[in-house]
């Protein structure tokens, strides 16, 4: 489902080229203003690179294992993003027991109802089995305090961080007739649109940005970064077209679709953070904070992606 044909490797290969030039650029700018104090967006960009950097590496060596390397990737992706999304989302010691189910139980058999392709119990074993298991087992333990409080953060962040993002390696499950064996690449189409317009998006916004869309929630995403970010990474995954089995059009489309989720992924987050007092997620990925710093977008929109893409084209 997976073979690693022309195609793919001419696409890592321009990642990898893209990489280069930022380091290059990255180092250029360390080696100019190493003597200045005031360089910390110039650590902070060099940073990020090397993370860039890292989850190539990780990419690559997942896709030469193949779907089961995809399917590990984000499930040790959805682990982390969890135990972040928990940790900021306090519950109590009477829980311990249903976020143990969820950890090493419910979590782990999500993704191996993908790995095995089974749509029918993929597509509802959290909505509905674990949605109704966890009130129900905290329940018997008899702790009323903020029940539902409590029940909803442990149900929200199953349902993002491990429901939504296995739709990600999900998408090696669909069968598109004269697009077979080709489905990582369909899984590379999504991570690199959404990457790029949160760059992109940043970049607009550093460039041109004037006014914020939502002041109180997230100052630094402004209207300008929206427009020429979601442009952008339109055009981008035009470009990309070659890679899937849209056409020009229709892959801007999609990319369209993609971008506006991951936007509002990304506030939606933003939110959770704005409400705790808290900068980012967590810090396991220099320079981007936490896991779920780095995957809210793809949150929101691996969903619509994977939905769209079944509905249109299997």
């Amino acid at each position: 489902m997976t073979g690693i044909d022309y195609d793919l490797m001419l696409l890592l290969g321009e990642i990898f080229g893209i990489l280069i030039i930022a380091s290059v650029i990255g180092g250029i700018l360390a080696f100019r203003y190493s003597g200045e104090r005031n360089n910390a967006t110039i650590d902070n960009l060099n940073a990020r690179i090397r993370s860039w950097w890292m989850m190539y590496i990780i990419c690559v060596l997942a896709i030469a294992v193949g779907p089961v390397g995809a399917v590990i990737l984000f499930a040790v992706m959805s682990f982390f993003a969890l135990r972040e999304f928990i940790t900021l989302t306090p519950t109590r010691r009477s829980d311990h027991e249903a976020l143990s189910w969820c950890f090493f139980v419910f979590m782990p058999v999500q993704y191996v109802l993908v790995g095995m392709q089974w749509y029918g119990l993929f597509s509802v074993f959290i909505p509905v089995y674990v949605f109704l298991f966890l009130p129900a087992r905290t329940a018997l333990v008899g702790d009323t305090t903020h029940f539902l409080e409590r029940i909803t953060k442990i149900q929200w962040g199953m349902m993002v961080t491990v429901f939504a993002i296995s739709h990600a390696p999900a998408l090696l499950m669909l069968q598109i007739p004269e697009y077979k064996h080709q489905n990582i690449k369909l899984l590379l189409f999504l991570m690199i649109v959404v990457q790029m317009s949160d760059v992109l998006q940043y970049v607009f916004g550093k460039l041109f940005g004037k006014h914020p869309i939502v002041p109180k929630l997230s100052p630094n995403k402004t209207v300008e970064g929206f427009v020429g970010g979601i442009l952008a990474s339109v055009l981008l995954g035009m470009s990309m077209f070659w890679v899937t089995p849209f056409s020009p059009w229709v892959a801007g489309l999609m990319s369209l679709a993609i971008t506006l989720m991951g936007f509002i992924g990304g506030l939606c987050m933003s939110a959770i953070k704005r409400d705790s007092g808290i900068k980012d997620f967590g810090g396991i990925i220099a320079g981007h904070g936490g896991m779920l710093d780095r995957i809210d977008s793809l949150c929101f929109a691996a969903p619509i992606f994977f939905h769209l893409t079944r509905y249109f084209y299997t």
